[in-house]
């Protein structure tokens, strides 16, 4: 049996405290604020921020909140959650940020099928889902890899940069989701 909190390239682990000043800071850059968000991009105080994160990160029931570090070296990467998860409907919203020095390396999508896998095999998920601003091509192109489709949009829902812009709504099923896609 493998670790389920393992992937290609990452790991997932619980959040500590050394790992708030680079999340925060990851945070608060605009250009990355603006992936995260759909409302304003106001400049937030690091405590406010790093509050948020440790809420994210209590780990209790099927809420789930996870530091991401990569296998190689052992870096902080990231951060990824899943939460609002009833014991009824087995739906769980998924959310998650990548560090900057650590883009455009599959570090994501790694990520991402770790906590597909976990939250199905693990937490007995149903269902996960994500909502995603449509100029996030990054975004989109990793959740699709994982293994996410798209499910509906919520037309020009979003303001940014003077332009109207859609929210992609994404999901996936335990019953449709394969680990190697």
């Amino acid at each position: 049996m493998t670790d389920p909190l393992s992937g290609r390239l990452v790991r997932l682990r619980e959040l500590r405290e050394a790992d708030l000043p680079r999340l925060t800071s990851w945070w608060r850059e605009p250009g990355l604020a603006i992936q995260q968000v759909t409302g304003p991009v106001h400049p937030q105080p690091e405590a406010r921020l790093a509050d948020m994160f440790r809420a994210w990160s209590q780990n209790g029931g099927t809420d789930l909140g996870l530091s991401v570090e990569t296998l190689d070296t052992g870096d902080l990467a990231g951060h990824v959650t899943l939460y609002g998860a009833t014991p009824k409907d087995r739906c769980a919203t998924l959310a998650i940020i990548i560090g900057p020095p650590h883009q455009d390396r599959g570090l994501g999508t790694d990520v991402l099928r770790t906590t597909i896998r976990y939250g199905f095999a693990e937490l007995g998920l149903h269902r996960i889902e994500l909502t995603v601003n449509s100029y996030n091509t990054r975004a989109l192109a990793a959740y699709r890899r994982a293994g996410f489709t798209e499910e509906g949009r919520r037309r020009e829902a979003v303001f940014r940069a003077g332009s109207w812009h859609d929210q992609v709504q994404m999901g996936v099923l335990s019953t449709e989701w394969q680990e190697d896609i």
